[in-house]
Order: C-alpha cells, then structure tokens, then sequence
C-alpha cells in the first residue's frame, strides 16, 4: 500500500506524515518512560514494526481488485 495515495494533495501529506511523527514521538516517549531506556526502545522498535507491517498488509481503496501481496 502506498504512503500517500493519488486523492491527497499536498496539505493532506504534510499533516499526515507531522501526525505520524508526533504519534512516534508520543510512543517512544511513553515507552521509555514505562520501561526504562533499554527496555523502551525495544518496545518501540517492536510496536512500531508491528504497525508499519499492519499498515503494509491492509488493502485500501486504490489497489486494484483482486491484488494479492
């Protein structure tokens, strides 16, 4: 799937990619903060791997019929 699809213009891109930075942010922060230095960047790296794979695997509305990856 595509970061940006074709229907998003320039504003939509920049606003989504300063959400996801502040989201990242936001997690590392709150995962440093519940498990210590070590320990929350691990658990960033596995959360953030773990959305970046569900965002890849979900279909969206301008992938072709019957698209298998």
């Amino acid at each position: 799937m595509p970061y940006f699809t074709s229907r998003q213009d320039q504003a939509q891109r920049m606003c989504k990619v300063l959400a996801d930075v502040f989201c990242a942010i936001l997690l590392a922060t709150f995962s440093i903060v519940f498990f210590g230095l070590l320990g929350g960047i691990a658990a960033f790296v596995v959360v953030e791997a773990g959305l970046l794979a569900i965002d890849w695997l979900l279909p969206n509305e301008d992938d072709a019929a019957g698209v298998v990856r």
